[in-house]
């Protein structure tokens, strides 16, 4: 199980209001994601029951569905470099660090904050019904995305009445220039704005100093010696762009060249990539990004 110690710099947090709570269906916070038989509704059934030793936790029997859920979003993606590709919403590019990375969030958020937080999380596809229950969805390695009109105009509706996607995990200008190619179609209007360092959400409960680049583990270990952590030649600027939407209200944040997934998902695998990644940025940024959505 890639988990480690107890993040002992991290306290204990609180937070009220802000969340949707999903009141149709008491028996499942999953209920309204992917219910097509390609994903396991928990997490730790995946893979056969590999991710069998994550952490779980009781929910509320009172309050079952007034908790928060980690969302990640389905979408097709194809063309790039390597691996597969997903056509049809399969196991390709959304994938990346499932279910190790939303496993090990959703459960420092439950052990760090006064949040009550799902222990399965959840996956939705680009489809209103299922977006709608989560006031936050995670959406990762985009730099292949392909979107339909359609799709485009429901991850604009779910942004504007009120939702919030967190972007994260693709490098390059490549990369950027695909998924730039997305967002325009989502807000032809409106244009993503470089965040600087000043900006609240980098000090929402973690007051950082940086805008971190975080990598992945094994190009953190490569670079090591030199001090190197980004992942490709073209990528050595981490870059937080926002987009905001009439009334200044943050709808998307994009998180590009860097990783917080990884610094998740690889907490256990070395202690030195945990101190200097995951316990350092990539915890307490994604606290600070998620209370920021969650609170504005």
């Amino acid at each position: 199980m890639k988990r480690s110690k107890i993040l002992s710099v991290m306290a204990v947090v609180a937070i009220s209001g802000g969340l949707w709570s999903a009141d149709d269906k008491p028996a499942s916070p999953t209920n309204f994601g992917v219910k097509d038989g390609s994903v396991a509704e928990d997490p730790r059934e995946v893979g056969r029951g590999q991710f069998s030793d994550f952490p779980t936790w009781p929910v509320s029997k009172e309050l079952p569905n007034d908790l928060f859920v980690f969302c990640r979003l389905r979408y097709n993606s194809e063309g790039g470099r390597g691996r597969s590709w997903g056509r049809g919403g399969g196991w390709g590019k959304w994938t990346t660090d499932y279910p190790d990375a939303d496993l090990n969030f959703s459960y420092r958020l439950q052990q760090l904050t006064a949040l009550q937080v799902s222990p399965k999380g959840a996956i939705v596809d680009i489809v209103a019904e299922q977006m709608r229950h989560y006031p936050f969805i995670y959406m990762i390695e985009p730099g292949h995305i392909t979107l339909s009109d359609e799709e485009a105009k429901t991850m604009r509706d779910y942004m504007m009445n009120g939702g919030f996607i967190m972007v994260d995990d693709f490098w390059g200008e490549e990369e950027w220039d695909t998924f730039h190619i997305a967002l325009k179609q989502i807000f032809p209007d409106r244009d993503a704005v470089e965040l600087p360092v000043e900006h609240e959400i980098f000090h929402m409960v973690f007051p950082l100093k940086v805008k971190p680049q975080i990598p992945s583990v094994g190009h953190a270990m490569a670079g090591r010696s030199q001090g190197i952590t980004y992942e490709r030649w073209d990528a050595q600027t981490p870059h937080y762009r926002a987009v905001f939407d009439d009334k200044k209200r943050m709808v998307m944040l994009i998180c590009h060249n860097t990783d917080l997934g990884d610094g998740w998902e690889e907490e256990g695998t070395d202690p030195w990539y945990f101190r200097e990644f995951s316990e350092k940025y990539a915890y307490p940024l994604g606290i600070n990004i998620l209370f920021y959505a969650l609170t504005h």
